[in-house]
């Protein structure tokens, strides 16, 4: 496990994407949010398919070649937390993944501040 390198500025990428957006009140922020990179972790039975995952603070990636389209979704699952925790705890309860709305609501937010070119 390490962090991810370029970490601060791939993370100052991801949020200025998510900047652009407004989904909650106030805009994500990355105060104590890390990145780590941590392959064996994505080898835990329920994890396998995932190539990201956020904590709350903590992003874990597969790769240290992690897209930028990754880090700005589960940057997005971040700021979730940061506004809506319980709710988002509740819902991965709740819903299957593909049809959880927090989920759905990260998909959105990388799809809508995709670069065109």
């Amino acid at each position: 496990m390490r962090r991810l390198p370029g970490e601060q500025r791939r993370l100052a990428a991801a949020k200025a994407r998510l900047d652009r957006l407004a989904l909650y009140p106030r805009p994500v922020s990355l105060r104590g949010v890390r990145v780590l990179v941590w392959p064996s972790f994505f080898r835990v039975p329920g994890f396998r398919r995932y190539h990201g995952y956020a904590l709350w603070r903590t992003i874990v990636v597969r790769s240290a070649n992690a897209s930028e389209n990754l880090l700005t979704h589960e940057l997005c699952h971040v700021w979730q937390a940061q506004h809506r925790r319980f709710a988002q705890l509740w819902a991965w309860l709740r819903y299957p993944y593909r049809a959880n709305p927090f989920e759905r609501e990260a998909r959105a937010a990388v799809a809508s501040t995709r670069s065109l070119s």
